[in-house]
């Protein structure tokens, strides 16, 4: 894989695991909230990440080279 590839996953993953270690109980409860959405809810949330994601990582993409 490229190099940009596995930076921006390492980011990520460095990103994600901020919340529960700097506030596991807010984190808990976010996670509760989360589980009590319709899947509907949940599906169209799921897409707008992907297309973002798409349109950042295309963007970065045309910048980088």
């Amino acid at each position: 894989m490229n190099a940009v590839i596995w930076l921006t996953l390492a980011l990520f993953l460095v990103l994600e695991g901020l919340g529960p270690l700097l506030y596991p109980q807010a984190w808990k409860r976010m996670l509760l909230v989360i589980t009590q959405l319709p899947d509907n809810t949940l599906r169209r949330f799921g897409g707008g990440l992907v297309v973002a994601g798409v349109v950042v990582y295309y963007m970065l993409r045309k910048t980088i080279g």
